[in-house]
């Protein structure tokens, strides 16, 4: 039977259960997952969460502008970022690699089919490849917002089946609802038109994205015929959960 492959995308308030430090614990439950589901599904992850790592160890001193300070918190944070993953996901049997991608990787045909076959390479071995942007030359995630697109495009790029986004949400709420102070989830998504108005844009606070960022993610990922869930990341068995309809999540059909 061939495994149907999932890319799922945590943001950086997922990974820290919106506190000050990367939560060991959230890790395990995502590890503690894709074993359980690991006959069925293939898994690549685009995990934020460097600087929200490095945050933890270091205060950097500098004049310079934010951006600047940003990069270099990246550049320190993320070898400890993929030391947690893999400390853990070994653990649970699992084993993981790390990829550094930069949106031009994304314009270049020969980048795009060395990613394409690097990853299938790292998957058919039972790797996990886990993805983030290369910070410390790109400016994208840290400007564009929390690895949405970066996910999109590379969900795009491998043709997945699903594209799972974790966030801080039961998925996309309806305006009025927000508004009101009763969120309700809109579940499922077929006219894409009608989703945009719904959207209100609030910024996460460790994340650099939110939800209109997570809806333009979704569309980059339609136009490629894959369908996007946004699930709340931080419940523990969020993609079981979510498979299993016992949760509220919006689904964006492909």
């Amino acid at each position: 039977m061939k495994k149907k492959r999932i890319l799922l995308k945590v943001g950086s308030n997922t990974l820290t259960k919106e506190t000050d430090n990367i939560s060991r614990g959230k890790i395990e439950d995502i590890a503690s997952q894709i074993a359980q589901l690991q006959d069925r599904y293939e898994f690549i992850i685009v995990s934020s969460g460097a600087i929200a790592v490095a945050k933890q160890f270091v205060k950097l001193e500098s004049q310079r502008e934010e951006l600047f300070v940003k990069q270099a918190l990246a550049s320190i944070g993320q070898p400890h970022l993929i030391r947690i993953y893999q400390e853990i996901f070994r653990e649970y049997g699992l084993l993981s690699s790390q990829c550094l991608l930069s949106y031009s990787d994304f314009e270049k045909k020969e980048s795009k089919t060395n990613i394409v076959n690097t990853i299938n390479v790292l998957v058919n071995n039972n790797y996990i490849p886990i993805i983030n942007e290369n910070d410390t030359v790109a400016t994208d995630e840290i400007k564009f917002g929390d690895n949405d697109k970066l996910g999109a495009l590379t969900a795009s790029l491998l043709g997945v089946d699903l594209f799972i986004i974790a966030t801080n949400t039961n998925g996309i709420y309806t305006k009025a609802s927000f508004e009101n102070n009763t969120p309700e989830t809109i579940s499922e998504v077929v006219d894409f038109d009608a989703l945009k108005a719904e959207v209100v844009n609030s910024k996460s606070t460790h994340g650099s994205g939110g939800m209109a960022s997570k809806v333009e993610a979704a569309a980059l990922a339609k136009n490629s015929k894959i369908e996007t869930w946004i699930v709340n990341g931080l419940e523990d068995h969020f993609i079981i959960n979510a498979m299993e309809n016992k949760v509220a999540f919006t689904k964006i059909k492909a």
